[in-house]
């Protein structure tokens, strides 16, 4: 066996672990970095970057047959699937040596490409290696949960980890799942030319605004997804390709499976006892400066439980770093953490949704909304459908909804004015350029003030009196 001793050891090559071990070993840490799969971890190998490069190629493949309404002649698409495959496998490779062993080496990060297990409450093996660390950062993710569905065993399914490497296009793509992940590669594959159904056990996009989740899923069957609610997969079979019968008897026959039904944190092979290491279904159990029960070691992103992000997970990475490099207190909030499903139209969300704000804070928040159809440049470019909603408790935004083009970008305003604690006067004050997506957010913040100023005897009284004497 090989010992090794450093600062810090981080489990898992992800994008939380790989923001720890790069702003640890700049700093003058010295760390050493455990990875049994792939650099990069699930963002960049079977999740955010290839589901995105999957998207824009069904985004174009859609914009072919839509260009009526601008004088152009809509034509069908000739999509070759496996081309299609070949963008996305060159994205990844694009942006993985960003990721790779050879800059973190670089960055003077001890690198071993095995898996990490614990065998004492400070040390950690991986291969023939055992490193004995001050500090331990766990961020092994997360990986596809894959429900125990009777004859599930004898089907050949997907998940997100290996949808991307099929070469050819299937002819009835049957989802379990509608969810984000489900969702997305539903719209992805139909516009592509698959013909798909979405099972959901219970609501589609069930933990989106519900206002918002059903104008995305009102665009999305349009497209020709069918979408079942409360329909719980019960058996799957062979018969006819492959059968999924549901439990109220109903029966959905497809060519392909593709499992989408949630995400299980990457615990099993950490050997968390012995380290006497809390966990549980969810994941690791962490305090708000993101300690285990062990006070040595951390816990970040999907493994951890909470939101699962990416973002969050680099997010989080700063939280460890000024805990463990500088000894500093610093604690983990989802309150400004933003999110985006990245359907067409998309849907973004940071801070409570109008049912949560609502929940806590009854009759003392106030809801603003705007409609995109009311936005200039949404018009020029046909895309009104959309809406924002921004909750608001004295005068301070606590949480925005949107759905709608670009939701995603719009998004980071309120994120940046939830996390600094803006009021709501500080956007309306913004000069937006004209015309731009962007005025949207400009005017729902205008709405705070229409009442109050334009619809108020107090300020008409005080204008007249103004104008007598001026």
């Amino acid at each position: 066996m090989k010992e090794t001793r450093a600062d810090i050891c981080v489990i898992g090559a992800g994008s939380g672990g790989l923001s720890v071990a790069a702003g640890a070993a700049q700093m003058g840490a010295s760390v050493v970095l455990l990875e049994g799969g792939k650099m990069g971890g699930d963002c960049l190998n079977h999740g955010c970057v290839p589901s995105k490069a999957l998207l824009a190629a069904g985004r174009h493949a859609h914009a072919m047959t839509t260009g009526a309404p601008f004088g152009i002649t809509p034509v069908t698409p000739q999509v070759d699937y496996a081309a299609v495959k070949a963008h996305v496998k060159a994205v990844v490779a694009g942006i993985a040596p960003h990721d790779s062993v050879e800059r973190f080496e670089g960055l003077g990060v001890k690198v071993i490409s095995e898996f990490g297990r614990f065998i004492s409450k400070r040390e950690v093996q991986a291969g023939d290696h055992i490193i004995r660390a001050r500090r331990f950062v766990i961020a092994t993710g997360s990986s596809p949960f894959v429900p125990p569905i009777p004859g599930l065993d004898n089907v050949r399914y997907y998940t997100n980890e290996d949808i991307f490497a099929l070469q050819e296009l299937p002819a009835h793509l049957i989802i379990i799942g509608g969810g984000p992940i489900g969702m997305e590669m539903a719209q992805a594959h139909a516009r592509l030319g698959s013909k798909v159904t979405v099972l959901e056990g219970a609501t589609a996009l069930g933990k989106d605004d519900p206002e918002l989740a059903e104008i995305a899923l009102e665009r999305i069957r349009s497209e020709g997804v069918e979408i079942v609610e409360g329909a719980m997969a019960a058996r799957i079979s062979t018969e006819g390709g492959v059968t999924v019968q549901t439990k109220d008897g109903a029966r959905y026959t497809g060519s392909h499976l593709l499992m989408a039904a949630g995400r299980t944190a990457n615990t099993g092979r950490l050997d968390l006892e012995k380290a006497d290491i809390a966990y549980d279904r969810a994941g690791i159990a962490v305090a708000a400066n993101l300690k285990t029960s062990n006070r040595r070691v951390y816990a970040i992103g999907d493994v951890a439980g909470g939101l699962q992000f990416t973002h969050m997970a680099g997010y989080q990475a700063g939280v460890v770093i000024r805990s463990a490099l500088f000894g500093l207190p610093a604690k983990s909030s989802n309150d400004h953490i933003p999110w985006v499903t990245y359907t067409d139209p998309e849907i973004a969300q940071v801070g409570l949704t109008e049912a949560e704000a609502k929940a806590a804070h009854g009759d003392r928040i106030e809801v603003l909304r705007f409609d995109f159809a009311q936005n200039d440049r949404a018009r020029a470019e046909l895309n009104t459908t959309g809406l924002i909603k921004v909750m608001v408790l004295k005068g301070r935004p606590v949480g925005a909804s949107i759905v709608g083009a670009q939701a995603g970008e719009l998004i980071q305003l309120w994120a940046l004015v939830i996390a600094n604690k803006l009021k709501i006067g500080a956007v309306a004050a913004m000069v937006s350029p004209y015309p731009t997506m962007g005025e949207i957010n400009k005017r729902v913040a205008g709405a705070y003030y229409t009442p109050r100023l334009f619809q108020s005897a107090r300020v008409k009284r005080m204008v007249r009196f103004v104008q007598k004497f001026w």
